[in-house]
């Protein structure tokens, strides 16, 4: 049969969507490893669980309700009510590709929403209560914010938000969602002396965190450029590369500011940084100039490390820096469209319009997410508890939760080895000696 060009272009651009859903899903691999590597090793697996739960959960959530509550027909702008199960006519979206497609792209931003959070609580929060969570960020909490921005029903969209791939939806939206999910839940236990000072607990495995990064750096290519919903869009390699220089200025800048205010460049630092670049420029990345985007990302990456300080200083306990990653770079990066922008920033002759716009737009977003999330997480301490025990969190999420560790050979050496092996403790036993216990 011969294609006609308008098939064609279809599928090409159901192919780039398809393409670019999987890089996004890929970040949750990111997510896993570099959270696992901010923290100790005695909770690694759990974090690692709470982000597999993100994919399990919160994807059935989402494909259940929370794509019917974002992308549904409404009339006041709020929350839609059509298309539950990815059933009934979904022609209003005006796609030029499947929806199936399009729910792939926009599971994976779902989820990814949900997994910001579950870096800020690590280390102490139960593993059946964050399932609960995950479900209703993927059902209600995402979906409404994105309904506001993204549905052309919405009524952030209809004042002219621009949020091109979700620093305000994903972003803002988990960033402060994490803020509100810190507060309830508590520090952990030793975080914060009796006088104020603040306790650093290194994470066991920087190496990891790093490649965790790495990924999410890479995944960002489907993040950003994947928004276009067309591999036809020609705009897409400005996209791309505004997304990488603005990565690129925010872990140089992290890395120099770290060096010049402590004498050495911080390597967790630096990663953040990074990744605050990413979050910075993803709101703008397809309206602003290269030149701009090396600006926000490096403002992002200075950002981070005053962020992180700030934090620590109101005794709100983030293992891996969630709040200031993804809460202040993604606040910043989406008023800074309002400057930035070529078509309507206050840089380029747009006057103060669309920066208004910005900055209501993504303080709705973030009030919604952190009265949301707060809501939750009262409700869900005053029912089932959302903490586990004090002797629990110093013995390690691992073992409370799920019975094992990550890293079992720590635990002993089953291998008999010229007729001794050693403990955790360092402790010699005799091969028989072990065997008779």
């Amino acid at each position: 049969m011969e294609l006609s060009i308008h098939s064609l272009a279809s599928g090409i651009d159901t192919v780039w969507v398809l393409l670019c859903a999987a890089l996004v899903f890929l970040m949750e691999g990111g997510f896993a490893a570099l959270e696992a590597g901010f923290i100790r090793s005695k909770n690694s697996l759990n974090i690692i669980m709470k982000v597999i739960m993100d994919c399990t959960v919160g994807m059935i959530g989402y494909f259940a309700f929370g794509f019917a509550f974002m992308y549904g027909l409404d009339k006041a702008g709020f929350i839609g009510f059509s298309g539950f199960f990815l059933n009934g006519d979904m022609t209003h979206l005006g796609l030029k590709i499947p929806v199936y497609a399009y729910w792939l792209f926009q599971a994976a931003f779902a989820i990814a929403m949900a997994t910001i959070v579950s870096g800020a609580v690590a280390e102490r929060m139960k593993f059946a209560p964050y399932i609960v969570f995950s479900f209703l960020a993927t059902v209600i909490i995402y979906p409404v914010a994105g309904h506001w921005v993204w549905s052309g029903d919405g009524w952030l969209n209809k004042l002219g938000m621009m949020d091109f791939a979700g620093s305000a939806v994903v972003h803002s939206l988990g960033g402060w969602a994490s803020l509100a999910a810190v507060y309830v839940l508590g520090p952990r236990t030793g975080k914060f002396a009796k006088d104020g000072s603040v306790n650093v607990i290194p994470g066991h495995n920087l190496p990891l965190a790093a490649l965790g990064a790495f990924f999410l750096w890479f995944g960002w290519f489907g993040f950003n450029p994947g928004s276009t919903l067309s591999g036809l869009d020609m705009n897409i390699a400005r996209i791309a590369v505004n997304t990488n220089i603005a990565a690129a200025a925010g872990g140089t800048m992290a890395a120099l500011y770290t060096a010049f205010r402590y004498g050495k460049a911080d390597p967790s630092m630096t990663i953040n940084g990074a990744l605050g670049g990413l979050v910075a420029i993803t709101a703008g990345c397809a309206f602003v100039e290269p030149v701009s985007a090396l600006i926000i990302g490096g403002i992002a990456g200075v950002l981070i490390v005053f962020a992180v300080a700030f934090f620590d200083s109101v005794r709100a306990d983030d293992p891996v820096g969630a709040i200031a990653v993804h809460g202040v770079c993604g606040t910043f990066g989406t008023i800074a469209v309002g400057i930035f922008a070529e078509n309507g920033g206050l840089l380029y002759g747009g006057g103060v319009g669309l920066l208004g716009v910005q900055a209501l737009g993504v303080i709705a977003v973030s009030v919604w997410g952190f009265a949301a999330t707060y809501g939750l997480f009262s409700l869900l301490k005053a029912i089932v508890g959302i903490r586990v025990a004090v002797e629990e969190e110093i013995e390690g999420l691992d073992i409370s939760e799920h019975g094992i560790t990550a890293y079992n050979d720590l635990e002993y050496n089953p291998m008999p080895t010229l007729g001794h092996t050693v403990n955790t403790a360092g402790t010699v036993m005799t091969v028989e000696n072990r065997l008779a216990e």
